[in-house]
């Protein structure tokens, strides 16, 4: 048997250990060669998942094809807005983009497939919310949802009343109501009066 196909049961088992995915810098670390994760991907062993990252094929899909890639694409980048609120299972849209929150002096983010729309945030805005999620062995990073609908109030314009307006409701009726943190958040997105009334119809 060469040497070839010895290895690659092998590096089958060196990537299951890691939980079934491994990024390129790490196959290499550990003895797996270029050309055979590229043979392996070719013979639908592995799959692509994000440049430099792959995953055996014989793992259950995705749960999320959309911010599982995104998010090893751009690790310092949080996931925000429509997309936020449909992880928190606020909105029945159906993200059309990743909506990606960036610092404000960061490059924006731009990537083929999926289709991502990057927002510049203050400083503060940026910091201020996060939550880290394990979603298929990948860590995301996604505004909670008090956050997530100050952001939406800041960015209304782009967004769209109705979108808010569904969110607070089904935030009313779907989560334990956290006005404070809420009313928090406002005030770091400076939207704390526009916001304040229809907090109101919460109560």
């Amino acid at each position: 048997m060469s040497e070839e196909m010895k290895m690659k049961p092998q590096a089958k088992n060196i990537i299951r250990a890691l939980g079934g995915q491994i990024r390129m810098s790490e196959a290499l670390s550990r003895g797996i060669s270029r050309y055979q994760l590229y043979k392996m991907r070719d013979e639908g062993v592995i799959e692509t998942i994000s440049r430099g990252y792959y995953r055996l094929m014989e793992l259950p899909s995705l749960s999320d094809p959309d911010l599982v890639p995104v998010s090893l694409r751009f690790p310092h980048a949080v996931i925000c807005l429509v997309s936020a609120l449909a992880y928190h299972h606020l909105t029945t849209q159906i993200p059309h983009v990743v909506s990606l929150a960036v610092a404000q002096n960061a490059r924006i983010p731009q990537l083929a497939y999926p289709p991502i729309q990057a927002y510049r945030f203050s400083k503060a805005s940026f910091a201020a919310g996060i939550q880290t999620h394990d979603l298929d062995g990948v860590k995301i990073h996604i505004f909670d949802p008090e956050k997530t609908l100050a952001d939406c109030f800041k960015f209304r314009n782009r967004l769209g009343m109705d979108i808010i307006l569904e969110s607070l409701q089904l935030y009313k009726s779907r989560m334990p109501l956290k006005l404070d943190a809420l009313l928090n958040y406002a005030r770091i997105c400076r939207v704390e009066k526009m916001i304040t009334p229809y907090l109101e119809t919460l109560l």
